[in-house]
């Protein structure tokens, strides 16, 4: 009698640690959406325009529009604890700063991150012009990395090892964050304001980099700028034009046949990234098109993916599976 006992107390422990167990994964498999402001987020004040979330395309395959954000959120896809490599990304859809194609540019995009141990978050930020034009977009952008980076130690990430992305106009946005950043105010009152706001790396998929006539997107350019901006604030929001030896390694991806942002954009960045010693890795595919994001398996470019994981893996920001190419 006394043997069946302990059988069925072993058995129920372990029901009860499979069980928990698997409530710890399903924890850490539900993304926590975060606010990036407390109350109303400066630059909102006395905004009257209302989120809307519309479903485009196919009904079978997510593909939801977001505009008129006025409370930007990052959506944190965590890995399960044991399976975490200590990097982390941020990830911002494009748009043409009119509004973000959430899931193609974003949702889809962490999840990818988080099955090879990153942790990703999806930002919701402002755009659309008038009263969320520039510095509007960056200041969200740059209070994303700031959470991220303040969450190093309970997320089990290494604080040098944070990058930030972006597609098509999210591209312009991730690259102005990746060369306009600060390494927090150590005086400030709100602890969060004395974090570093500096991306690790960059990986930028048909970006939308420079402001100037001959090679911006112009709707994205008028949503951020403006109908006349100033010659300074071009060349300030021009990204090729402000890489430092401090900007971090970067990833390109684009097609040649890209006609809403001509792949100059990122022939550009990548020239002037060469010109400061900055590790950079360009990809440019014949065709493409824009706007393919991880769904053009059936061309070339659908390999930027499996490309940008060897790149990942060699700079230390992911690991490959045992036996895996780093090419």
């Amino acid at each position: 009698m006394r043997s069946c006992t302990m059988g069925l107390v072993s058995l129920v422990l372990v029901v009860l640690c499979l069980s928990e167990s698997s409530r710890a994964l399903a924890k850490d498999s539900v993304p926590e959406v975060i606010s990036l402001w407390p109350g109303v987020a400066p630059g909102s004040e006395g905004f009257e325009g209302e989120e809307k979330l519309v479903e485009r395309g196919d009904s079978q395959v997510a593909n939801a529009w977001v505009e008129s954000v006025v409370e930007p959120n990052i959506t944190v896809y965590l890995p399960p604890a044991d399976q975490r490599n200590g990097a982390a990304i941020v990830i911002c859809p494009g748009g043409g700063y009119a509004g973000l194609a959430i899931d193609k540019e974003g949702h889809e995009i962490a999840e990818w991150f988080r099955q090879r141990g990153v942790v990703a978050g999806v930002l919701k930020y402002r755009n659309g012009g008038m009263q969320h034009q520039h510095p509007v977009p960056l200041n969200d952008a740059q209070r994303a990395l700031r959470i991220v980076r303040s969450n190093a130690h309970q997320w089990q990430i290494e604080s040098d090892r944070i990058g930030i992305m972006g597609f098509s106009a999210g591209g312009h946005l991730a690259s102005t964050a990746g060369t306009h950043f600060d390494e927090g105010d150590p005086e400030a009152k709100e602890p969060l304001d004395r974090v570093s706001c500096r991306a690790n790396f960059m990986v930028l998929v048909y970006p939308v980099i420079s402001m100037e006539d001959d090679c911006t997107h112009r709707g994205s350019r008028k949503n951020l700028l403006g109908e006349t901006p100033s010659a300074e604030l071009i060349a300030e929001l021009s990204n090729e034009l402000q890489v430092t030896a401090e900007t971090g390694p970067t990833f390109l991806a684009h097609a040649g046949d890209d006609k809403a942002v001509p792949v100059e954009n990122s022939l550009q960045f990548y020239s002037a990234l060469r010109e400061h010693s900055v590790p950079a890795e360009l990809h440019a595919f014949e065709l493409g098109g824009h706007g393919f994001g991880m769904r053009a398996h059936d061309l070339p470019v659908g390999r930027w993916p499996e490309l940008l994981e060897a790149w990942l893996a060699k700079h230390g920001f992911l690991e490959l599976p045992a036996g895996a190419p780093i090419e």
